[in-house]
């Protein structure tokens, strides 16, 4: 293998980001699209989907809206089917559609603990099996699962044990997936974000906000472009033997 910056360009690649349309999914569709990749923009929210294909295709690459429910398998399996229609393959799969519901356990409803473990956990799961299932025949490819630090943490103030798990079960999930797939030539691997800035955790309390950033080793929150290294690390050339791996990027926050 020849050591190179190209080993890092994405062009002539086609991926997927579901959540696409906005935070952490579209900052990171964005990215993608500038190492040279097209993107398919993956959202429930159709007109926030278009804006941001939109905004990609502005890269000089070609993207289009997919609207999916990551929890409706028949959803998910057209999605697929949408992106063969048009490219043929997808070579990288970003599985990021994510919910939080920050209510304590004794007074969470049992219908909000199996909201968030269908979109975080299973959605992943089925966003997962569709790639995998084209990969497999596609040639390979890389599967980037957006975990979250509260797979290994328990976050605090805010009650938010559905997420945790969720999380939690997403990594295992990963690390289940890399393990199978390995001899098809496809790297799966998750992100573990910290407290990130974001049209969402803007809306969170301010006492909150104000205790993740003492807690915090860097003292500040982080924003969706303090992912964009890793992820184009793990989608390119330059990780062909990093796969069932979890990057926890938090600014250290579960080093203390």
């Amino acid at each position: 293998m020849t050591i190179n910056k190209e080993m890092f360009s994405l062009a002539g690649k086609k991926a997927w980001v579901t959540g696409g349309s906005r935070g952490i999914g579209k900052t990171l569709a964005l990215t993608l699209a500038a190492f040279g990749a097209d993107v398919a923009v993956v959202d429930i929210l159709r007109e926030e989907a278009e804006t941001a294909a939109a905004e990609i295709r502005a890269c000089g690459v070609d993207s289009f809206a997919v609207t999916a429910d990551v929890t409706v398998e028949a959803d998910v399996d057209a999605m697929a089917e949408a992106i063969r229609s048009r490219w043929g393959r997808v070579d990288i799969a970003l599985n990021n559609a994510g919910v939080v519901c920050q209510v304590p356990a004794v007074d969470m409803s049992y219908a909000d603990w199996k909201r968030v473990v269908d979109i975080n956990l299973n959605g992943v799961f089925l966003t997962a099996r569709a790639a995998g299932r084209m990969m497999i025949s596609g040639g390979g490819g890389s599967i980037v699962n957006t975990a979250s630090m509260s797979a290994w943490v328990v976050n605090h103030p805010q009650p938010q044990c559905s997420y945790n798990a969720s999380k939690a079960g997403v990594v295992q999930l990963t690390k289940s997936l890399a393990v199978e797939w390995a001899p098809h030539n496809i790297r799966v691997n998750c992100i573990s974000p910290g407290y990130i800035r974001t049209e969402l955790t803007a809306q969170v309390r301010q006492d909150w906000q104000d205790d993740w950033i003492r807690q915090s080793v860097m003292k500040r929150l982080g924003v969706p472009e303090d992912l964009a290294g890793i992820v184009v690390y793990l989608a390119s050339d330059a990780s062909p033997f990093t796969t069932g791996s979890d990057f926890i990027v938090d600014g250290g926050f579960t080093c203390v």
